[in-house]
């Protein structure tokens, strides 16, 4: 049977990410644009646009579609940006991240996810980004700083090397709370120091390293 991804990408955008609130117009053709059957295992790519997050083995996810468009929203990304994502998971917000940004730095801690993420990626001919197996939560100092970072897993508090990375005006979003539940924050670097925003409750699997959660 065949199954018209293309519709269902476009019903995505058009209902659960315009009516709650996403604006963006360059967020909303990304979300638009990349295929997140993709990303998913084969035996669920016709849930692939449902308004939830799916398995994708590990005990990990790939994110609901709105809370992928929230983050990559939240970042205000122009398109000349160095952007930092701690969590590769499944790749998809790489991609979304990739049509939006210049270049993307993303980690992950899993290695079977990194390579399959970086096989996928390769395979849509993403060009733009660029990928280590690290302990994310210690960021990517190599390449910093970032004009923003985005964290797909739950950290106790915002990682400090995280906020030391950034640019002076960057941009971190990241959800912190318990292993339960969280609020997803953003967190805007300025000369006078951080300043932070909550974007709502969000439930996400745990960030574990060094400033996340311990094994």
């Amino acid at each position: 049977m065949h199954y018209d991804y293309s519709s269902a990408r476009k019903e995505m955008v058009k209902r659960q990410l315009i009516p709650r609130g996403i604006r963006d117009p360059r967020v909303l053709e990304a979300m638009g644009k990349v295929p997140r059957e993709a990303f998913v295992p084969d035996a669920m790519k016709a849930d692939a646009y449902d308004d939830r997050p799916l398995p994708i083995g590990q005990d990990q996810t790939i994110s609901q579609p709105y809370i992928v468009a929230l983050m990559t929203e939240a970042l205000e990304l122009t398109g000349s940006e160095m952007v930092l994502e701690v969590g590769t998971g499944s790749g998809y917000q790489a991609a979304v991240l990739a049509e939006l940004c210049d270049t993307v730095y993303t980690v992950e801690r899993i290695e079977p996810l990194m390579e399959n993420a970086k096989r996928i990626l390769q395979n849509l001919g993403y060009a733009n980004i660029r990928y280590k197996v690290f302990n994310g939560t210690l960021g990517w100092p190599e390449y910093a700083p970032y004009d923003g970072i985005i964290v797909t897993a739950a950290a106790p508090r915002t990682p400090r090397p995280l906020l030391e990375q950034l640019t002076e005006g960057g941009r971190v979003v990241v959800p912190v709370g318990d292993r339960l539940s969280q609020n997803l924050i953003k967190v805007t670097k300025e000369k006078q120091g951080y300043f932070e925003k909550n974007l709502g409750g969000v439930r996400f699997v745990p960030l574990m390293g060094d400033y996340g959660w311990k094994e």
